[in-house]
């Protein structure tokens, strides 16, 4: 019995330590929630967006990079406020520009390791096919069979060149401009091995 026991251990070990590139994530659960909102954060809009593809790239049970693809079509805003028409602005040239750029990418490119499977990572951060440079704190949870990333980070989208009311394009303050910041926080659901 303690055989078997230490054979389905090392498999698993094994397993993990080989695991590197596309890991089938659980669509259901995966997901980017956004929010944005007015300058002053008194209008506020959020909604999700869906990944068409993931590819992680582990060490034993450690996250080394990864490549994630999203779909920009599947923007939806669940706030219940203008529902049709603000996604279908969302998507327009005046933000994502969807038509032209239907994918953005996240690459890691660094992973700095703490404790308690949390992370800081650097990655480069591609919309409307302008590549940037972000960092943000990451935490990766296992229980049961599945592991659980996480992610919180906030970009100022004029630097992927979105400027619609902007503050530092109208150069005045207005109720109607729009925050140059975005929130967006991940969540990636995967089966661990064994």
């Amino acid at each position: 019995m303690k055989k078997i026991i230490f054979l389905l251990v090392s498999i698993c070990t094994i397993s993990v330590a080989q695991g590197q590139g596309s890991i089938k994530i659980d669509t259901v659960k995966s997901v980017i929630n956004w929010k944005g909102s007015n300058l002053f954060k008194v209008n506020q809009h959020y909604g999700t967006v869906k990944f068409l593809s993931v590819d992680i790239s582990m060490d034993g049970a450690s996250i080394t990079g990864g490549k994630f693809i999203v779909d920009m079509n599947s923007i939806k805003n669940t706030d219940g406020k203008y529902n049709e028409m603000l996604v279908s602005h969302l998507k327009h040239q005046d933000f994502f520009d969807v038509g032209k750029h239907p994918t953005a990418e996240l690459e890691i490119l660094q992973v700095k390791h703490g404790d308690n499977g949390q992370m800081e990572i650097e990655a480069l951060l591609m919309i409307k096919g302008i590549s940037r440079m972000i960092k943000f704190q990451s935490s990766l949870d296992k229980h049961d069979k599945e592991a659980v990333f996480t992610s919180k980070f906030i970009i100022d989208r004029t630097r992927w060149g979105i400027s619609y009311q902007s503050k530092g394009i109208l150069g005045s303050v207005k109720d109607d401009i729009i925050s140059d910041a975005i929130e967006f926080e991940v969540t990636i659901v995967f089966p661990l091995l064994c």
